[in-house]
């Protein structure tokens, strides 16, 4: 599958280099004096504005092969200098960076030559294209025994990787959440459906259906390591370091915060939502302040993993303002912004997500970005499309409820307007709870507070109108106390 990227254009402008430059080429091609003169010119303009080679992985390359010769002897890289001086924090990565290395460059010996290591660290280095990265890093991760099959371990290792990346870098320090073995089954269990091993295509392919995202974090990791290090080892080659002076500027949620605020989404769930969502619900409201003269490195560094966008705000969660259509309405509705609605039963958590505001109408409605996704118990886009959204909880000769598919004939989901069960897929399942998670930016939580203060002051507005005697005539009121023995109701009668 990767073939086609093999090609080296570093290589390739040597070859056609080296052909322009010997003496007998510029000969043969001189028409005169001065055409010999142009190319001549043009050749060195050409060098001028050539690429540099990838100075970082020549200086990274060279401290590894320093101290694999102090440390172990050895006239190359070995892996406890590449796992001791590259990637201390991660053992796991390191051991599967350096075996993935040692394999392609069909190393005989234990340690990797400071050429293959230079050549194939390059190559990751220089990889743009999404599906190259991804089957690079599947690849990476695959079965001991053969390289073209990957097995659930190393897909849950591959995920894990990641997971700990983002937790890793927060700004307060290290997280971590009880449930990852939960969302890491999730996942794996949806790639391998109870299977012992898929090909290496396969598993590319579900990924870039389901959750690709969540490897570019460590393809970002290991380019930033590769390119940097060098002067960590050079300032102090001793020192084991801590993320090599890492830093995440992507804004990430306060885990108690968190904690406190959801029932149905863990932090590892959250991180999973990150980075399966489409980039709509994401997308942070922007960095923190860089210091000056580090914007540059802050805008890199802020694509750095997948982080809890600081962003998303609690709207409604039915264990704290119950569980009702009513309650639904009051606590999502006037929020112009992109929602995660988390609906559970016993066994198994759907995640509605909404790329606009919600609205009561009769018709389907909603962007290309809305979509269906299946939790727990296995982790899968159920659905992906526009237009598949439904609310009507007031118009009548039309279906009431929530409801989510393109079809609107046979809806994946339905949940009636009484709130308490739905249907997925055609199988019943008792209701237990909902959350609804603000995903736009801050201006459009406060504008729905402030219709919501405003909705309170016109109801109070509206029961301190002093009726006129006219209308207190007409008014079902007097009515009503006529009918309970008062027909004569005014202030001195009472």
């Amino acid at each position: 599958m990767g073939n086609h990227h093999s090609h080296d254009p570093k290589v390739g402008s040597e070859q056609a280099g080296s052909g322009t430059s010997s003496p007998r080429g510029s000969q043969r091609g001189a028409g005169s004096r001065s055409g010999s003169g142009g190319d001549l010119q043009g050749l060195a303009e050409a060098k001028e504005k050539a690429p540099p080679s990838m100075v970082p992985v020549e200086k990274l390359g060279k401290l590894l092969a320093q101290r694999s010769q102090k440390e172990d002897g050895v006239n190359g890289v070995t892996e406890k200098s590449f796992t001791k001086y590259l990637f201390p924090m991660y053992p796991e990565l390191a051991r599967q960076f350096y075996k993935y290395v040692h394999r392609s460059g069909k190393c005989k010996n234990k340690h990797i030559p400071l050429s293959v290591f230079k050549q194939h660290c390059e190559k990751i280095l220089s990889m743009l294209d999404d599906a190259l990265i991804i089957e690079t890093y599947v690849r990476m991760f695959s079965a001991d025994t053969d390289e073209n099959m990957m097995t659930p371990e190393g897909l849950r290792h591959l995920l894990y990787t990641s997971y700990k990346l983002s937790m890793d870098h927060y700004p307060e320090g290290p997280q971590t959440c009880l449930m990852i073995n939960k969302t890491l089954s999730s996942v794996v269990n949806g790639c391998f459906n109870k299977k012992d091993a898929h090909s290496i295509g396969f598993v590319v392919r579900w990924l870039e259906e389901h959750c690709h995202r969540l490897i570019f974090p460590v393809h970002r990791y290991c380019v930033h390591m590769l390119a940097t290090r060098h002067r960590d080892m050079q300032a102090c080659v001793e020192s084991l370091g801590s993320g090599a002076g890492l830093e995440l500027a992507t804004p990430v949620l306060e885990r108690s915060a968190w904690q406190a605020a959801s029932a149905l989404l863990p932090v590892s769930a959250a991180w999973l939502l990150a980075g399966t969502a489409p980039p709509l619900y994401s997308r942070p409201t922007g960095p923190p302040p860089a210091a000056p003269g580090t914007l540059a490195s802050a805008a890199w560094l802020a694509r750095l993993v997948c982080a809890v966008p600081s962003h998303w705000a609690p709207l409604y969660a039915s264990r704290d303002h119950g569980l009702g259509a009513n309650r639904f309405l009051h606590h999502t509705l006037a929020y112009r912004g992109p929602t995660l609605v988390l609906v559970q039963a016993a066994d198994i958590t759907l995640v509605v997500c909404a790329s606009c505001e919600w609205r009561e109408t009769h018709q389907y409605w909603g962007g290309p970005d809305c979509a269906l996704l299946q939790l727990h118990p296995t982790f899968m886009v159920v659905e992906k499309a526009a237009k598949m959204l439904y609310l009507n909880t007031s118009i009548r000769g039309y279906p009431k409820g929530l409801r989510a598919g393109s079809d609107p004939r046979k809806p994946l989901l339905i949940i009636p307007e009484d709130f308490d069960s739905f249907t997925f897929s055609g199988v019943p399942y008792s209701l237990q709870a909902i959350e609804v998670w603000g995903c736009g930016d801050q201006a459009s939580r406060e504008t729905q507070l402030e219709i919501k203060k405003w909705q309170v002051k016109e109801a109070e507005r509206q029961r301190q109108v002093k009726l006129s005697a006219a209308d207190w005539i007409e008014h079902p009121d007097r009515y009503l106390l006529e009918l309970a023995g008062r027909p004569q109701y005014n202030n001195s009668a009472s």
